[in-house]
């Protein structure tokens, strides 16, 4: 699977959205802006590693409330200190079941 920077969310109840598939060769993650596009409600984000074959999952944030119209910016280095391309880790997100969320991933 291709690096693909730009993603657009749209909530549903406990579903996971892959942003970065195992093993896709995304290189090192400079940044991630997570942005609650809605005009006048919260969006609640939780974003995270996964390993499917130790079945380990790493939160990177819990269930976070992104105030509407507002963006969330990522870019702490040892935070994002993750290489997919060549481990078993993909990177993920779920938001809430009303929520839409534009994410944007930095190399």
């Amino acid at each position: 699977m291709a690096f693909t920077p730009y993603h657009n969310v749209l909530g549903s109840s406990g579903v996971d959205t892959q942003l970065l598939a195992p093993g896709g060769g995304a290189g090192s993650i400079k940044s991630i802006m997570l942005t609650n596009v809605h005009a006048s409600a919260d969006a609640t984000v939780t974003l995270y590693l996964y390993q499917a074959s130790t079945a380990s999952k790493y939160n990177i944030i819990h269930t976070i409330a992104i105030p509407a119209d507002t963006s969330l910016l990522l870019d702490d280095n040892s935070l994002l200190n993750f290489d997919n391309s060549a481990s078993g880790y993909g990177l993920y997100v779920t938001v809430g079941a009303s929520d839409t969320v534009d994410i944007l991933i930095n190399q």
